[in-house]
């Protein structure tokens, strides 16, 4: 399980390297989400980050798009559609998605960590790009653009856990 995590996280940090659509990508968020229930990780906390990532991965696809200059009706939202299905799908097969007992809100935590997560990460996307629009398309600080968007992750992570491990609400 290690050597698979180690080869997971190589892989994904080689962006040059990384394609699209893959089956291993999908392999690593059901790995992920194994091994964050192995270290007694919420999965409404896991689910943030996976939300994030498929938002991430749905932007970068779209970017590519559009600088190879490829465009077709209902590029947009068909993008979003093909990736959240690649990641959801499989999540349901392996039955980490629908367990009865596993709900916070009367919502799969699994599936409201992933709603939760991608609203915040774009909403941390669109908060840099206000901010650059208010200082002349540059950034207040170095690594605007990565930070805003994680900080929004890293916040709904420390609010869903004080949520989750308190029974706030």
């Amino acid at each position: 399980m290690l050597y698979f995590l180690i080869l997971a996280f190589l892989f994904l940090s080689l962006p040059a390297a990384a394609k699209a659509v893959c089956p291993i990508c999908t392999v690593a968020v059901c790995a992920g989400v194994g091994f964050s229930r192995w270290l007694g990780v919420d999965d409404t906390i896991t689910g943030l980050w996976i939300g994030g990532l498929t938002i991430s991965v749905s932007l970068w696809t779209i970017n590519w798009l559009s600088g190879k200059n490829i465009k077709f009706f209902g590029r947009q939202p068909l993008i979003y559609i093909i990736y959240y299905t690649l990641v959801i799908w499989p999540l349901n097969q392996f039955q980490f998605i629908g367990h009865p007992l596993n709900k916070l809100w009367g919502v799969d935590k699994l599936t409201l960590g992933i709603i939760i997560g991608s609203i915040g990460f774009i909403i941390g996307v669109l908060t840099d790009k206000y901010l650059r629009k208010r200082n002349n398309n540059q950034a207040y600080f170095p690594f605007e653009k990565v930070i805003m968007p994680v900080g929004a992750l890293l916040i709904l992570s420390l609010t869903l856990y004080l949520i989750c491990a308190y029974k706030l609400f």
